[in-house]
């Protein structure tokens, strides 16, 4: 699969706009840690080799265990993630899924209790952000090195 075009290079005021983002994303009260797991767990929903790479590696260098880091994709079935990753997660899925789902309200009473409603719309963001990373990059082809 080659490389259709480099996003950031045809349209820096793109990227740039992008990159706002993220920087509201790393002043968020919300952990490093599960930053990146939100970030992978919608990288794979979506098919994204290059985020999938990306977000693994990241979270590694932040600590993550790769147990952990195997397991995002079956979150549900293991004990590793505590009731506020599990409820990112959770919430993860279903803003990334919306056209099937609209983000039914049993998530929304799963994750409420988890976040302060800053938090909330910061996770959202986050989540919103990764799928735009995810678009780009799956849109384009951009591929791990």
């Amino acid at each position: 699969m080659e490389q259709r075009l480099d996003f950031y290079k045809a349209n820096p005021h793109a990227i740039k706009a992008m990159l706002a983002l993220e920087e509201r994303i790393g002043k968020s009260s919300i952990e490093k840690s599960l930053t990146e797991l939100v970030r992978l767990r919608a990288s794979q929903i979506n098919g994204c080799a290059f985020c999938v790479d990306t977000h693994t590696a990241d979270a590694r260098k932040n600590g993550e265990t790769d147990r952990r880091l195997a397991t995002v994709v079956v979150w549900r079935e293991t004990p590793f993630f505590t009731a506020r990753e599990r409820a990112a997660l959770e919430w993860t899925e279903a803003v990334t899924l919306i056209s099937q789902n609209h983000v039914p309200d049993a998530v929304w009473q799963a994750v409420k209790p988890h976040f302060s409603d800053e938090e909330l719309v910061d996770l959202t963001l986050l989540v919103s952000a990764i799928n735009s990373w995810n678009r780009f990059a799956i849109a384009f082809r951009k591929t791990p090195a």
